[in-house]
Formats: C-alpha cells, sequence, structure tokens
C-alpha cells in the first residue's frame, strides 16, 4: 500500500491488518499507552469540502502518534488559485511524509496520488468514503464479534458512502443490500467493480428500490444524509423524493432484534433517520465516529511509518 484511495485497491488481508492494527492502537490509547509511531513526520491535510468529523479525528490522531497535523484549507495553498495538481504534489512531497485530502472530485485524488512520491490518504470525495468504512468495519467487528456472513442494509441517496460501503462489504465477506430511490442508485461503475469483489468473497449484493426488501433480516441498518454538500439546491425535492425511505422503528422492525444503526453523521433527525431509531438502545453512531479516530490512525502508521 503506497496510498489510501479506496477498498477497491486493498486486498482483504490488507483490510483485515489495518483493522487489527485500528483495534490495538485503540486499545493502547485506552490504556494510556503512547504509541508515537509517527514521531517527527508532517501530515498536510488539504479541505476543500469542510468537516468536524474528519479534522478533528485526524489532527487528534497524528498527534497521538507523535506527528504533526498540518491544516491546509482551498484559502491556504495555490491549488485553488489555479496551480496544476503536479506542481502542488511535486512541491509538498518536498515539505510532508503525507498528504491527506477532502475534496470534491476523486480525479484529484488519483491526480495527487499520481504525481506525489510520498503516500495520499483520500478522507473522501463525491464518489468515496474509504476512511469512514474502514471505521464502520471496525466497530461493527468490535459489536458483533465478526463481520464475514453479516448482512448491511443500506437505506437512502447511493453516494460516495454507498458506493465505498459496497466495497468495504465485498472485500470482507458482508451481504450488502442497497435500497434508493429510482435514479438515485449507487455508481454504475462502482456496482460493477464491487461485484467481481462479492463473487470473489461469496457475499451478496443486492440493489433495489424496496427499503422493506433491503432491511429483511439485516444485522447492520445504514444511512446517510439526503441532501450531501453541494447538493443545497434540491434539498426540497430530495425530502419528497426520499420519504418513503426514512429509517424508522417500523423499518427497522423487519430487521434482526439485535441490528446496529449506524451513520457517518452529520444526521438530520426526522429526515433520514427518526429520533427513536438514532438515539435507541440499537444505535451505535458515536462509537462509529469515535472509530474514526482509530480506523485512521491505523492508515497513517502503515503508509507513514518506518518499514
Amino acid at each position: 500500500m503506497k496510498d489510501f484511495i479506496s477498498l477497491h485497491d486493498c486486498s482483504r488481508e490488507e483490510i483485515d491488518a489495518l483493522l487489527k492494527l485500528a483495534i490495538k492502537l485503540k486499545d493502547e490509547n485506552k490504556k494510556g499507552i503512547c504509541h508515537h509511531h509517527l514521531k517527527g513526520k508532517t501530515l498536510g491535510m488539504i479541505f476543500t469540502k469542510s468537516s468536524t468529523r474528519t479534522r478533528v479525528s485526524f489532527e487528534v490522531g497524528m498527534t497521538q502518534l507523535g506527528g504533526y497535523p498540518l491544516f491546509l484549507s482551498s484559502a491556504d495553498i495555490q491549488l485553488g488559485r489555479g496551480e496544476t495538481i503536479y506542481d502542488t504534489a511535486k512541491v509538498l512531497e518536498r515539505y510532508l511524509d503525507g498528504i491527506m485530502i477532502r475534496t470534491f472530485s476523486h480525479q484529484d485524488v488519483l491526480d495527487l496520488a499520481q504525481h506525489a512520491d510520498i503516500p495520499v490518504i483520500n478522507a473522501l470525495t463525491d464518489l468515496l468514503h474509504p476512511c469512514q468504512v474502514l471505521a464502520d468495519l471496525q466497530t461493527i467487528y468490535e459489536h458483533k464479534g465478526k463481520l464475514e456472513g453479516l448482512k448491511l442494509a443500506y437505506v437512502g441517496d447511493g453516494n460516495n458512502m454507498t458506493n465505498s460501503l459496497m466495497y468495504g462489504c465485498a472485500k470482507m465477506g458482508l451481504d450488502c443490500a442497497v435500497a434508493t430511490p429510482k435514479g438515485y442508485a449507487p455508481d454504475e461503475s462502482v456496482v460493477e467493480l464491487a461485484k467481481a469483489d462479492f463473487q470473489k468473497s461469496g457475499a451478496k449484493l443486492i440493489i433495489t428500490n424496496d427499503p422493506v426488501e433491503a432491511v429483511k433480516d439485516a444485522d447492520v441498518i445504514y444511512t446517510d444524509t439526503w441532501v450531501s454538500m453541494g447538493m443545497e439546491s434540491e434539498k426540497a425535492e430530495r425530502i419528497k423524493l426520499f420519504a418513503d425511505y426514512q429509517v424508522d422503528s417500523k423499518l427497522a422492525s423487519n430487521a434482526k432484534s439485535d441490528y446496529l444503526f449506524m451513520h457517518c453523521l452529520p444526521a438530520y433527525r426526522g429526515y433520514e433517520v427518526s429520533e427513536d431509531v438514532i438515539d435507541g438502545p440499537n444505535s451505535i453512531i458515536f462509537d462509529e465516529a469515535e472509530n474514526r479516530l482509530h480506523a485512521q490512525k491505523a492508515v497513517m502508521v502503515t503508509l507513514m511509518g518506518d518499514k
């Protein structure tokens, strides 16, 4: 692993190693054991999309690892003023030990990784969100004691979370059922790549417009906002179209009684999820949010640590 761009690029063994390391680092952190694996290392953090969890978890994680996190907004770097990605990559690689980027265009991340001779971490694009799904897999494992053979149901918009969840489930042997309104299915190219991974692992992929079908006998129910950043002009239309895709207690009753409810946050209570579900006993959203810290530390140690 030179970069962490997509879970599709990772082998099952690589993801498993990241999860084991994340759990180990979390345990050490809880016990107050210092793990300065990245002492003297600097991570550049490029943000053209703002985020609470991404910025805090990467900054705290890098600090706990003994390194230095350097926040770079689009207003701080020349990339936002027309400098090419090639020039930006070649300059930053002279200063930094790794780059984390959270942005809109997935191609920008691919280009940055191609031209930079230091590791690049995809902290979110409009296409994929691999760091979140790595943390999700860790959280599911901690609560269920396994991954393979479980069923994850995703209900809502076929967005970057859906795409990365399909990749993650396929690699680790979870069945994945995705329910979206017509016209809001996940990316077709991602679906085709995921199908090959599902075939290899033996897990099943279901894509439907029926949320009840998706949730039936699920071990995990997952949802995300109906209106992602940059789609604010579509809010009224989306709320109307997605009304039947709210995860409420009635829909959740089709899942297993001990199902886990997950959401990558921020959540909009009363829209994609009802309050009784997100605040109910099956909800593990804050465990999930915490694990962003530990999963991302595992990625940084793996990519930036001394080999």
